[in-house]
């Protein structure tokens, strides 16, 4: 065979499966936080009655969902809906969305919410992006349903419904290219490469020697700011490409898997084909394709994964123990239940409260629906002791830790090791070990067609040994990474912390701490009948009994 003979590697493209960890969500146990917006058009005391009625039925329509919380009543009285400029009350309505205080507004109708189409559209879209539904009662249009924004672009016209034909069309153009394996490469923002005379990409030398120096720099201890400042120093100038060589770009650069010959598509999609905006992409939604030997490299596989461990030990973090919680007005609490707490009846948070009585200082915890309207939207939310709650979920812990221990540990690692960066697992392991998964899947849905078809599982013989090969490198090359990872003394120190906090914890289990609600608790809901309901991360849920309050 001729010494000068190139053996290509063949292209595999495989789909990325979604991502599945156990990490605590307290996000989805949280109430919608619903606005209302009413307005009157003129100031007659008729439309004033009308508007007093709106305030009157929305603070009773909102109160009584269990899923929503009153975010807050905007109203603007006497104003034409033709501009936002002069409607107060519309205004902060949308500064308060923007900084966080509202998922959801409900309004009658979208001329009450504008009559200028044009404004209606922007703010409906903009409101759209920071993923806040708008619900117009006459039409029931909801904006955050894939068909809202069509039933919009009517008061506005057919040419904007064009235009997300075009989107749609040029998207699944692309679609189909990724589920070939076909990679885009953005060649005047890409330092290495350029586009060969087949049309493929092809390494320039003198770029690829930088790649090299910066990933060996970054092997070698320099941190990415002395990277930066060396390769501004040196000034380099490249034909057609203009690269600052800042901070971000070394990290992108660092981070990016096109270096080693592989490509990972789809990694962000347009969430909104008029606002444009594009998010990262997780593979819930819409897929993610990764292509190995897509193309030449021009670092080994080893030196990039070596980057990887590196970056993820230095974004390491201390636990972030005395965190504050936030609370349901966008503020901070520094109390680690304000997070979790809910009324099991009418699903409104609970608050902290300090009772005086007789001279005596008490604290509990109530129902936010009760302390605001009495016993209008929550009958019987239950008032809990501070001492007493924390007592039941002591117990509720330990109730854990004895009926599943295994679940209990796995649980209690996972969030302490997120704490102190000891999971720093690259994301090129995680689409391994996804990618693995779905080649298992495979395998099963083999046999099991090959049962009910009855035909012989031994006829795909040839495709199980595939299979089996390409798990069997893909866990090869998960090893490598973390055995990269483990020589780090940086990662054997925190493997030390790791058991030295669970150590801590066993010796401490009887009493209660902040640190682990935050860490290992999703939610806690209080139920009328004096028993709480403490949901884990993963989903593990201990219910526990209340002890009798003293009077």
């Amino acid at each position: 065979m001729n010494a000068n003979v190139r053996v290509i590697p063949k292209k595999v493209v495989t789909v990325i499966e979604p991502k599945r960890n156990l990490m605590v969500d307290k996000e989805k146990h949280r109430q919608l936080r619903v606005a209302a917006y009413c307005r009157v058009s003129t100031g007659s005391e008729e439309q004033m009655t009308s508007y007093t009625n709106q305030k009157k039925a929305y603070t009773e329509l909102i109160s009584q969902k269990k899923e929503w919380c009153l975010a807050g009543i905007y109203a603007d009285q006497g104003l034409s809906g033709t501009q936002t400029k002069k409607r107060d009350e519309f205004n902060r309505m949308i500064e308060d969305c923007k900084k966080g205080k509202i998922d959801y507004i409900i309004t009658k109708s979208v001329s009450r919410f504008a009559r200028n189409t044009v404004d209606c559209l922007e703010y409906v879209r903009m409101l759209k992006t920071m993923g806040i539904g708008v619900l117009f009662e006459e039409q029931n249009i909801d904006t955050l349903k894939c068909d809202s924004e069509l039933y919009l672009v009517i008061y506005a016209g057919f040419a904007q419904s064009e235009s997300e034909n075009i989107s749609k069309n040029i998207t699944w153009t692309f679609r189909k290219n990724f589920e070939e394996g076909k990679v885009t490469f953005m060649y005047k923002k890409l330092l290495g490469y350029k586009r060969g005379v087949d049309g493929e990409p092809e390494i320039v030398p003198e770029e690829a020697e930088v790649v090299k120096h910066i990933f060996e720099m970054f092997l070698s201890g320099k941190t990415v700011i002395e990277i930066s400042e060396i390769l501004q120093a040196e000034n380099h100038t490249f034909v057609g490409k203009t690269f600052s060589f800042c901070k971000s770009m070394i990290i992108s650069i660092l981070s990016n898997e096109k270096y080693c010959g592989d490509a990972i598509l789809q990694k962000t999609y347009t969430l909104d084909p008029i606002g444009k905006k594009r998010v990262r992409n997780d593979g819930e939604l819409v897929p993610m394709y990764y292509v190995q030997n897509s193309h030449e490299a021009i670092i080994s596989r080893e030196m990039f994964n070596q980057a990887q461990a590196e970056l993820a030990r230095r974004k390491a973090k201390a636990p972030q123990s005395q965190k504050n919680a936030l609370t349901a007005t966008g503020r901070h609490s520094r109390y680690a239940l304000t997070e979790v707490m809910m009324c099991g009846d009418c699903g409104s948070r609970y608050r902290r409260v300090t009772w005086s009585k007789k001279g005596k200082k008490k604290v509990v915890w109530r129902c936010i629906n009760r302390l605001d309207y009495g016993t209008k939207y929550c009958k019987d939310g239950l008032t809990v002791e501070d001492e007493t709650l924390k007592r039941a979920i002591v117990r509720a812990l330990n109730r854990f830790n004895a009926e599943n221990k295994e679940t209990y540990l796995m649980l209690m690692k996972a969030t302490i090791g997120d704490a102190i960066g000891l999971n720093g697992t690259t994301d090129e392991i995680d689409l391994l070990q996804r990618r693995i998964e779905a080649l298992n899947k495979k395998m099963l849905e083999i046999v099991n067609e090959s049962v009910q078809n009855g035909t012989d599982v031994e006829a795909h013989e040839d495709v199980f040994k595939s299979i089996s090969e390409e798990i069997d490198g893909l866990t090869k090359r998960i090893d490598a990474i973390r055995k990269a990872q483990l020589d780090s003394e940086s990662r054997a120190d925190r493997l030390a912390l790791l058991q030295e906090t669970l150590d801590e914890r066993e010796k401490h289990k009887f009493e209660y701490d902040d640190s682990i609600v935050r860490q290992m608790i999703e939610c806690i809901k209080v139920y009328h009948d004096s028993h709480i309901e403490v949901i884990f991360g993963g989903g593990y849920t201990v219910e526990e009994a209340l002890e009798p309050t003293e009077e």
